[in-house]
């Protein structure tokens, strides 16, 4: 099997959608019995910035976490899944809900991820 270079392995990568990726890492980690820890980074946008703008079709969106509900740790899962972080930097982002989950994310992404979310019983909405 011939190998890849780092530089194909990163093509490839920026062809990958958000879950794709993180389905793939949750893989790595897996297989390879490691974890994989990211900052946060979520900012909320500006209220209004875009409120004056008229917008024709939307094609980035956030998925905010509004409430956990009465299922905690299976919300934490459900982040965990959706995004690269490890388990205190997840459960710090659901505790401190409401909170963007992914930012500037695809529709179709976006929908996964809100699906996911609420059968493990949080609340989200799309921004």
């Amino acid at each position: 099997m011939a190998k890849l270079s780092a530089d194909e392995l990163l093509d490839a990568f920026k062809e990958m959608t958000l879950v794709e990726l993180s389905d793939f890492v949750k893989k790595f980690e897996d297989e390879f019995d490691v974890e994989a820890a990211a900052p946060v980074a979520a900012v909320a946008a500006a209220p209004g910035a875009a409120a004056g703008a008229a917008e024709e079709e939307k094609d980035e969106f956030d998925v905010i976490l509004s409430s956990v509900g009465d299922k905690k740790i299976q919300v934490i899962k459900a982040v965990r899944a959706l995004t690269n972080l490890g388990l205190a930097e997840a459960k710090g982002l659901v505790d401190s809900a409401p909170k963007a989950v992914l930012e500037k994310a695809k529709k179709e992404d976006a929908d996964k991820a809100k699906a996911a979310l609420e059968e493990a019983g949080a609340t989200v909405e799309l921004k």
